[in-house]
C-alpha cells in the first residue's frame, strides 16, 4: 500500500539465511556518505567488519548505537565489545546508549535507505532466527528516521578508541571466553 519503494526481507533457517547478511554487506558496500545503525545485538562477523572498515577506508561515516549498562546478555556485550579496536581505530563511531534498554535494530544509508525490522546485526540474526526487516527507499522517511537516531545518539555515551584500549584484564578475559560462541549469541 502506498507509494514508498520497501522490499520486505526475510532471514530464516528454513530458507532465505543469507538473503539478510546479504542485503546488509550490499548496503555497506554502496554506501558513500554515511551509515548510521542502532544495533541490540552488535556482534558482526568478519565480513561485514571488513565490509564496514572498507566502508569507512572509502570516507563514509558511520556511528553505530549499541546498548549501554542496561542490556539483557552481558555474553553480547563482551562479544561485541571485543572486535571493536579495529572498527574504533578506522574512526567508526560506537555509542553506548544511556537512560535504558535499547532494543532497536535500525540502518540508515546515505540517507536514501532505512532498514527497520526485528534483525540484529550478529551471526544468530543472520543464519539461526526467524527474522524480519522492511527495507523504505524514501528520503523523507530516512531523514525522520536519522531524526530519531540523533536523538538516541543525544542520550548515548561516546566509547572511545581510549575507553577500548584501557578496559580491565578481566573484561579482556571474559571476551577471550565468550569469543568462540560468537555466532550462538
Amino acid at each position: 500500500a502506498g507509494e514508498t519503494p520497501a522490499q520486505m526481507f526475510i532471514a530464516s533457517p528454513a530458507g532465505g539465511s543469507e538473503s539478510m547478511r546479504l542485503m546488509y554487506l550490499m548496503a555497506i558496500a554502496a554506501a558513500v556518505e554515511s551509515i548510521d545503525m542502532q544495533a541490540a545485538y552488535f556482534v558482526p562477523d568478519a565480513m561485514i567488519i571488513r565490509a564496514l572498515l572498507e566502508a569507512r577506508r572509502r570516507g563514509v561515516r558511520i556511528r553505530v548505537t549499541v546498548p549501554g549498562p542496561h542490556i539483557d546478555s552481558e555474553a553480547v556485550r563482551l562479544a561485541s565489545r571485543a572486535q571493536w579496536g579495529d572498527l574504533l581505530e578506522a574512526g567508526i563511531e560506537i555509542a553506548e546508549y544511556r537512560p535504558t534498554m535499547m532494543h532497536n535494530k535500525l540502518l540508515v544509508v546515505d540517507g536514501e535507505l532505512v532498514s527497520v525490522g526485528s534483525t540484529n546485526f550478529d551471526v544468530r540474526s543472520f543464519e539461526l532466527n526467524e527474522e524480519a526487516s522492511l527495507n523504505v527507499y524514501s528520503r523523507p522517511f530516512a531523514a525522520r528516521m536519522t531524526a530519531v537516531f540523533e536523538a538516541d545518539l543525544a542520550l548515548a555515551r561516546p566509547y572511545t578508541l581510549a575507553d577500548w584500549r584501557v578496559r580491565p584484564l578481566r573484561e579482556r578475559i571474559k571476551e577471550a571466553v565468550v569469543r568462540p560462541l560468537r555466532s550462538q549469541l
